[in-house]
């Protein structure tokens, strides 16, 4: 299932749609992260990450993902996942992702323009590929007419807010290894999937055998800006000049890297994560014995995707900012943010069971 996000806001007003289940981007910022941009609002420092700030900061993530690690800050999400596959691949190359993966979906052709790579699609139930389904793709090596299959992409969790197992991540790392190629993850939610799993950062990725992570914050507390982190090193030598040729690199990176610093402290990533997805099971286990509901996919994360009648959900759309995912078959999706509270699900389920 591909979502459509056709929503016309038209009958919505501001003051509802801010507490809304449309998005874990539509929250706020944790008062943490605000507080570190302030406090590194003094004096000057160098300029495009040449300063102490990102040199604490680069060491934080050597701690979450090993040794190894090598961080780059960029702009946004689409722009860690475009420069993430610029490293990996050639314009004559291509990358295996699920359908419903958010590099084909809702990055609007960047990795095709911006790399000029072919992404390699491939229909999942649950939006998890599997080596058995990577391998209906790997075909044609030193064909020169076709594209050269290069890098397999995964979103942790996924965009129906399922998980990958450890196990499962580590089998599709051997494989893109077996035929030379890289393993990346798309990160926006893996403070949620490390939460889920009881796992750590690197116990999901540098361990896996992970080639490339992008790591998000924006979704779970931060303001702005994403990070590309190297778990083969190899791949980040020139990095840093395809991202200026990609209009990623920020001047004033300082507060780029400063809430990263914040998000790492005292585990406050952790604790927003843990609430989203505590929220989403409340969700979940309110709606879940409503007969005219169905859950489509398990709820693992903060996401809750269920179908309903088009009239229920219309209609609660006009009280409730969320999206419509497969407008076809009437299956909407529900988002938990680091800032949900239980009074939001109350008066949501109300309104539900209201129009049921």
């Amino acid at each position: 299932m591909i979502e459509n996000f056709t929503l016309n806001p038209a009958n919505l007003t501001f003051d509802k749609m801010k507490r809304g289940f449309g998005s874990d981007n539509h929250s706020g910022i944790s008062p943490e992260v605000l507080k570190a941009i302030a406090d590194a609002n003094v004096e000057h420092a160098l300029a495009y990450g040449d300063d102490e700030y990102c040199a604490r900061v680069e060491e934080l993530f050597r701690q979450q993902f090993g040794d190894q690690a090598v961080v780059s800050f960029v702009f946004n999400g689409t722009g860690a996942n475009v420069m993430a596959i610029d490293s990996m691949v050639r314009s004559h190359e291509a990358v295996v992702c699920a359908e419903t993966a958010h590099v084909n979906v809702d990055e609007c052709g960047a990795p095709q323009r911006v790399v000029g790579c072919r992404l390699l699609t491939v229909d999942t139930p649950d939006g998890k590929l599997t080596p058995e389904l990577v391998k209906t793709r790997l075909h044609g090596f030193g064909f020169e007419h076709h594209s050269q299959p290069k890098a397999i992409t995964i979103t942790q969790s996924t965009e129906l807010g399922t998980l990958y197992t450890i196990g499962e991540i580590k089998a599709l790392a051997n494989l893109a290894h077996e035929y030379n190629m890289y393993l990346h993850v798309d990160g926006a939610r893996l403070a949620n999937a490390a939460v889920a799993l009881n796992c750590t950062f690197k116990e999901m990725t540098t361990d896996a055998g992970v080639d490339v992570v992008s790591f998000g914050g924006t979704k779970n507390g931060l303001m702005i800006g994403e990070s590309v982190v190297f778990l083969n090193p190899e791949l980040a030598k020139d990095f840093k000049y395809r991202r200026k040729q990609g209009l990623q690199l920020c001047s004033k990176m300082r507060f780029l890297a400063v809430q990263f610093e914040a998000y790492f402290k005292d585990d406050l990533w952790k604790r927003n994560a843990e609430h989203s997805n505590r929220m989403a099971q409340l969700l979940y286990n309110k709606v879940k014995d409503i007969p005219q509901l169905k859950v489509m996919y398990p709820v693992q994360v903060n996401g809750v995707f269920v179908q309903l009648p088009r009239e229920v959900w219309t209609e609660l759309q006009k009280k409730y900012f969320f999206y419509d995912w497969d407008i076809d078959n009437d299956v909407v999706r529900w988002l938990c943010s680091f800032d949900t509270t239980e009074d939001d699900i109350e008066s949501f389920v109300k309104a539900l069971k209201e129009l049921l």
